[in-house]
């Protein structure tokens, strides 16, 4: 019996309001985000985080004074530690944040007090992007380098066609899909979190695999008629940003008269962009415009199927297969994805 350590990673969010300011200068100090030298990203970090801190006080204030993202990790990590006891190992599931407590300097602690035989890293990012899973992972193997952490280590890259997690945006959405329909034939927005537009022509998977999610999903749900698009939210900065945004695909909406269903489709839990930005903020302007209904899709949660897709990504991982292969068995992400992680492997 193997003693198996696992690695949950998420974003993180602040724990109080007091935290927002150091959680904002802990994002933009990343190099991941904001790649300037250290000394001056971290003069711009402290500028943004002190420019941005009331505003986003004034969100988590929405949500009881704290991220819930913590919490939600908790319970998916429960759950999942269940599903690998089950399998007959003496497994422990962990939960490193990248910007907020828990970080993976205690984590790693965490996990090398527990000794285990083997440790599998697994991103709670289904599509892979150097600014989310690829820093995330790359500051746990700084940590676990610092504190010597030396167990047989492996990681999942991605997954954004894993069939759990598919299945349970799909149930999802499907519900949702049979309710909106009430009020007319539904558009689908597959809301993911954008990211400026020089991250992807440098090579970053993301906005690919974003896109083949949803048509993953759209073909589970098994509806030939069903009207859907790929659009992207939480757009800051004068950069430019991939694109359509959701802002523009409710407006077309609103030109179209037709009832909008929005699923996060880049997230795996609830949190400030899903309760904030798309239930209050995307909610209002849906009624400024004049949508006939507005419907928002859970994120997935502890939903079963999301679940066993992920103690199947640990077995995959655990046998060898670290990169997400096609039906005819080639890999995932086309060559031209340089900043793909497993861009070595064939």
């Amino acid at each position: 019996m193997a003693r198996l350590a696992v690695v949950l990673f998420n974003l993180g969010g602040p724990d109080r309001l007091e935290a927002v300011q150091p959680f904002l200068f802990n994002l933009f100090n990343d190099p991941a985000i904001i790649g300037l030298p250290g000394p001056i990203r971290w003069l711009l970090a402290r500028a943004v985080a002190k420019r941005r801190a009331p505003i986003a006080r004034q969100i988590y204030a929405h949500l009881g004074g704290r991220s819930p993202l913590l919490e939600l990790t908790r319970a998916q990590a429960r759950s999942l530690e269940k599903k690998l006891v089950a399998d007959g190992d003496e497994a422990r599931v962990f939960i490193a944040m990248r910007y907020w407590h828990p970080m993976s300097r205690a984590t790693a602690r965490e996990v090398r007090d527990f000794d285990p035989d083997e440790i599998v890293l697994l991103p709670l990012y289904p599509q892979y992007s150097s600014t989310t899973s690829g820093s995330s992972l790359d500051d746990w193997r700084r940590a676990a380098r610092r504190i010597g952490l030396k167990a047989p280590t492996c990681a999942v890259c991605c997954y954004p066609i894993q069939s759990g997690w598919v299945r349970a945006v799909a149930d999802l959405t499907t519900q949702t899909v049979n309710i909106a329909a009430r009020e007319g034939t539904p558009r689908v927005l597959f809301s993911a979190h954008g990211l400026p537009r020089r991250v992807i022509d440098a090579g970053d998977p993301y906005q690919w695999q974003v896109e083949q999610t949803s048509a993953a999903v759209v073909a589970e749900m098994n509806l030939p008629d069903l009207d859907w698009v790929v659009c992207y939210q939480s757009r800051v900065g004068p950069l430019e940003w991939i694109g359509p945004s959701t802002e523009q695909e409710l407006a077309r909406a609103a030109a179209d008269q037709v009832p909008v269903v929005v699923v996060p489709i880049a997230f795996v839990s609830e949190h400030s962009e899903t309760l904030v930005e798309l239930d209050l903020e995307y909610r209002e302007e849906a009624d400024r415009l004049g949508i006939p209904a507005f419907f928002r899709v859970h994120a997935v949660g502890t939903h079963p199927d999301f679940i066993d897709g992920l103690r199947d990504l640990v077995r995959a991982v655990r046998r060898g297969a670290t990169v997400q292969r096609t039906a005819e068995g080639t890999r995932f992400c086309a060559p031209q994805w340089a900043r793909c992680a497993c861009k070595g492997e064939n």
